[in-house]
Order: structure tokens, then sequence, then C-alpha cells
């Protein structure tokens, strides 16, 4: 169980580092690619591949059966959590509204496309490596990690409650208004 907290970390952290490398590359106005205040993590993804590693044995490996069933899983977990953040913190960190096949603006048929290939791929090539370091992770760095990330979890959606800003969570440009005033 507690490599699963570490596969959340490990994908939540190379979620974020995606979605900086598509903000750069799109020249996306919105610059906080993250959900947490303080770690640089993006839980959708953690909990995307967490669920889609728990049920590979669903896809029997095979690469067709991986992109539909890793993009039906994200994009599940991709509309849940949009709910959530909209509806308990008053947020919205995507919307796919100007995109064709959207839901609401949640998710959308490019995607989930997109998700199923790019789950399909990590479960190929990043998963196994993953697998074989953190299924013999110790037990103390793992309770060390697991009130941290609860902590910042907990600070974040104080803040994005209080303010409803997704701003709100760069702590970088919170240190550089600070160092203003």
């Amino acid at each position: 169980m507690s490599a699963y907290i570490w596969y959340f970390t490990a994908y939540s952290f190379f979620g974020y580092l995606f979605e900086k490398a598509f903000a750069f590359a799109t020249n996306a106005k919105r610059r906080v690619r993250k959900c947490f205040a303080m770690l640089p993590l993006c839980p959708v993804y953690g909990l995307s591949m967490c669920l889609i590693a728990a049920t590979d044995s669903v896809t029997h490996a095979l690469p067709a059966a991986r992109i539909l069933w890793g993009g039906t899983l994200a994009t599940l977990v991709e509309y849940a959590m949009h709910v959530y953040y909209e509806r308990a913190l008053g947020v919205r960190f995507w919307d796919y509204s100007a995109l064709r096949g959207n839901v609401r603006g949640r998710v959308c048929l490019l995607f989930s496309a997109a998700w199923g290939v790019l789950s399909a791929l990590a479960m190929e090539f990043i998963h196994p490596v993953l697998s074989m370091h953190f299924a013999a992770a110790p037990l103390l760095p793992t309770l060390v990690v697991v009130p941290v990330l609860a902590f910042d979890a907990h600070i974040s959606a104080r803040i994005l409650r209080a303010t409803r800003d997704t701003e709100a969570l760069a702590w970088q440009r919170a240190a550089h208004e600070s160092q203003l005033k």
C-alpha cells in the first residue's frame, strides 16, 4: 500500500512537469499548473495513474486496451476532480469548453485520447521502473510523506476556498508581492 503513496507523489510531480511544459509550449495565460500550495504536484495525474496501475490487469497489457482503459479512467478522474474543485472549492483549474467534444468544459475527447496514450506509455515504460523502486520503499519515509501531503492538501483547499482563485497557489508570486510591499 505504501507504494501507492509514492506512485501518487511521483505521477503528480510528473503531471506538474508535464503541465509546465504544456503551458510553455502553448504560451498559456494560466501559469499556475498545480493544485497544491507548497508542493509542485498535480493530483489528478497521481490519482489517475494510481487507479490505472491498480486495475492494469484488466487490459492484459494489450496496447489498445491500455489506451482505452487509461483514457477512460483518467477522464473519469479528471471529471470528478473538476466537479470537486468547482463545487467544494469554487475554482476551475481547466476549461475545455472551447474544444469540440467537451462535457461542460470538464473533459474532452482530445485530452481523453491523449491521457489514454500517455497512460499506456507510462504503464509500459515508467511504471515498471517505479514499481521496482517503490516496492522496497522503507516505511519511515512514507510515514513522513503522508502527513506532508495531507497538510499541503488541507492548506491548499483552505486557500482556494477563501480566495476562489487558482493563482493564489503561486507561492512565487506571493513571495514577489510581499517583497514589493
